[in-house]
């Protein structure tokens, strides 16, 4: 590790007890993003699914609009969390904030169980807003648990990321079978409503978890003196109030509308981190200049790998075929392979970025393998959809589909976790929150963009083998050329963040 400015960090922290070679208060905000990413994941995979059976009749017309509708709800997930962690900086901390958002969150997935499209707009406006205030915060509280230098920084952010895939592997599964089976449902329609209330009852788990264990982290994230007051947080609850009606709006626009508004609050975050950048001298110059570049391939790779939610979905139910004799696999159980997959690997890579030392890649040559791996799942899909259709089905066999989600969770590894840990090394000192907010701002046009892609996909009438190949080959080339092209110039990258590993 560096000597550098550790961003995330005061100047002395407590000596918390060590629980598995890390700080105990770890497993505590492990657990709180564990039932949030319940929550999260227990209605994400039903989402695109359900607008298509409740909206549009079943009608694989619906497809295409539900697929633009769900990408900007994750796009408007992501960027919310700029503002959110603004609010954590300069207003409220980041332990009230937490506590907000939460509540806000659990209103939200109780809302979209209404059976109304204006509601059920109204109902995600409502967890988004919550999860601006929850989601880049806990994050950055990780980061606030090591001392600058600390070598277990990336591990235990990796550990962190373990958590958030624990919720999410048991959500699906959960939500699934009590919406298919025990509630009366079935695999063609599930009662969609008991997937969005047990999400709910997971949120509030989350906040009373986060609640009283607090405690342990022994001031951290507390609000800043003379901002401790009661007031601000009722300021912060009225404005997050009045912002639902704005988010629900945003949604209602559309997916294209959407992509200029975050394209426009993208720029305006480059030029407020450079400026702040300039400020603090020439190397936290390079150092916020090697983040934005980093942040710009990070569009690419979510963009194609949120196909997850959407068009892989509708992949799922109309061309894999998922019959193991007479048993259907459901659909929302693959959202779990990512999970599995990350909680296999997770601790094998936390183990072997360790293990390298000196020969551990460097943060840019990380993300070029994740778009490198996330461009061989969707090779794996061109060779599977040009060579391994059923020609009686149209079908193509479960493995591939199973194997897709895998390779991309080796990318997510190689990536995401990496880029929460960057960000507090080199996000300039007094906007480390803002900092944060803008690597998930990224994440949100790349979501966005996701959506737009997989409407495409499926085309005016609904999926089909042409449309999913002609799609997923655009994509495999879309993330082989900057994987490429990211490997090349990551010696540049790696000068000026001067250190920074």
């Amino acid at each position: 590790m560096s000597g550098a400015v550790d961003t995330s960090t005061p100047e002395r922290i407590p000596e918390f007890k060590q629980l598995l070679g890390h700080p105990r208060p770890l497993w505590m905000l492990f657990m709180t993003e564990f039932w949030e990413r319940f929550a999260f994941y227990g209605m994400r995979w039903a989402l695109a699914l359900y607008i298509v059976a409740q909206f549009y009749g079943g009608d694989s017309a619906g497809e295409a609009p539900a697929s633009r509708l769900y990408g900007a709800y994750l796009a408007l997930v992501y960027a919310a969390a700029l503002f959110g962690g603004y609010v954590a900086d300069k207003v409220i901390g980041y332990q009230r904030s937490i506590l907000l958002g939460a509540v806000v969150m659990a209103a939200g997935l109780f809302m979209i169980m209404w059976p109304d499209e204006n509601i059920f707009k109204l109902g995600l406006a409502t967890v988004i807003a919550g999860n601006g205030l929850f989601k880049p915060n806990i994050s950055t509280m990780v980061g606030k648990l090591y001392l600058q230098g600390d070598d277990r920084r990336d591990s235990g952010f990796t550990l962190f990321y373990m958590g958030i895939n624990l919720g999410a592997m048991i959500a699906p599964w959960l939500t699934g079978l009590l919406a298919e089976r025990i509630m009366g449902g079935s695999s063609d329609m599930p009662v969609y409503k008991v997937v969005f209330l047990v999400s709910g009852i997971g949120m509030l788990i989350s906040l009373v978890w986060f609640w009283f264990g607090r405690k342990q982290l022994e001031g951290i994230g507390r609000p800043m003196p003379g901002t401790e007051g009661a007031g601000r947080v009722l300021v912060t609850a009225i404005c997050t109030l009045v912002a639902i009606p704005v988010i629900y709006f945003l949604l209602s626009i559309g997916a294209g509308a959407l992509q200029w508004i975050l394209t426009a609050l993208f720029v305006a975050l480059c030029v407020l981190i450079l400026r702040e950048g300039f400020k603090d001298g020439p190397v936290r110059r390079d150092m916020a200049i090697a983040m934005l570049i980093i942040f710009a391939f990070n569009v690419l790779f979510w963009c194609f790998f949120e196909q997850a939610g959407s068009s892989f979905n509708f992949l799922a139910q109309n061309i894999v075929n998922r019959d193991f004799g007479g048993w259907t696999f459901p659909v929302g159980w693959f959202q779990s392979v990512n999970s599995i997959a990350i909680i296999t690997m997770a601790p094998l890579l936390a183990w072997l970025w360790v293990k390298l030392g000196s020969n551990n890649p460097s943060i840019p040559r990380k993300f070029g393998l994740g778009l490198l791996f996330n461009s061989l799942a969707f090779l794996l899909l061109m060779f599977a959809l040009s060579s391994l259709v059923d020609p009686q089905s149209l079908k193509i066999p479960f493995w591939t589909l199973f194997a897709v989600y895998w390779i991309q969770s080796i990318g997510e590894l190689c990536l995401s976790p990496i880029g929460l840990s960057m960000v507090t090394k080199l996000a300039p000192v007094r906007l480390v929150g803002f900092g944060m907010g803008g690597w998930f701002l990224s994440t949100a046009i790349g979501n966005n963009l996701s959506g737009i892609f997989a409407s495409h996909v499926s085309g005016e009438s609904g999926m089909s083998v042409e449309s999913a190949l002609s799609g997923y080959t655009f994509g495999f080339w879309a993330l082989l050329i900057p994987g490429v092209l990211l490997f090349l110039i990551a010696p540049l990258i790696q000068r000026l963040m001067h250190g920074v590993k």
